[in-house]
């Protein structure tokens, strides 16, 4: 017996939107497991930093100077100490968006004992601030740097690129402002510098630690969306029943 118009009609008004439904019940499920799958690297990503930030400082003269990404990625926040003295002509300013308002890191980089060189974040100053000037005067004579280990930063906040021969700097790119100042044998990582707050000079210490952790409520936020794609396929196929 054939199936009347009626009901061929009926039948075809139920594959396209259950089928559409079942697509997305699909997606949102997938997206429901990567997020499962970032909150597990969120949190061993945390696990790390906490560990690494609050152990004893390692001499920085012990560490690779030009880490592979993956090494370096394990190294990065890493309690680091490094000896040297400060070569002034080397010092830049790169700017900075913190929690104290805008201003600028004050780079400047450290050559050690062995002959090889690692830039420091000295820290921030604000702008307008009379520190600015300041800031240039680096410490003389051989000076003991503790802080966290940072990877370069090749690119700029919001898009803005480094304009080195206009002297405008927007990411420590340790490569690119090492060129530019002419400092060589350096690593490929920085220094952000910790310490007492003291009046006229860089503000040490404001490195943020703190990693935003929401993948669990986008996880369930996904699986949420899943489960409505289904319980609207059981409408869909009920109405058109």
């Amino acid at each position: 017996m054939k199936p009347s118009p009626l009901g061929q009609q009926k039948g075809r008004r139920r594959i396209l939107p259950v089928a559409a439904l079942l697509l997305c019940a699909a997606l949102f499920s997938a997206l429901g497991v990567w997020q499962v799958n970032r909150l597990a690297w969120k949190r061993a990503l945390i696990a790390h930093v906490n560990e690494v930030s609050t152990a004893n400082p390692v001499e920085a003269r012990l560490l690779p100077m030009a880490p592979s990404p993956r090494d370096l990625a394990g190294l990065e926040y890493r309690h680091v100490w490094a000896l040297g003295r400060f070569e002034p002509q080397g010092t830049t300013l790169v700017s900075a968006l913190t929690e104290r308002g805008a201003g600028y890191w004050v780079m400047a980089p450290l050559r050690m004992a062995d002959g090889r060189a690692v830039w420091i974040n000295r820290g921030y100053v604000p702008l307008g601030s009379t520190a600015l000037a300041e800031a240039a005067q680096t410490p003389t004579g051989e000076v003991a740097i503790t802080g966290l280990l940072r990877k370069t930063e090749p690119k700029g906040r919001f898009l803005q690129a480094n304009v080195p021969a206009q002297d405008r700097w927007y990411a420590r790119d340790i490569a690119a402002i090492s060129a530019t100042r002419g400092v060589k044998g350096q690593a490929a990582w920085f220094i952000d510098a910790q310490g007492p707050e003291i009046p006229g000079h860089p503000i040490p210490g404001l490195t943020v630690v703190q990693f935003p952790n929401s993948h669990l409520q986008y996880a369930l936020t996904w699986f949420a969306m899943a489960l409505l794609s289904l319980f609207a396929i059981r409408l869909v196929w009920r109405r058109a029943a």
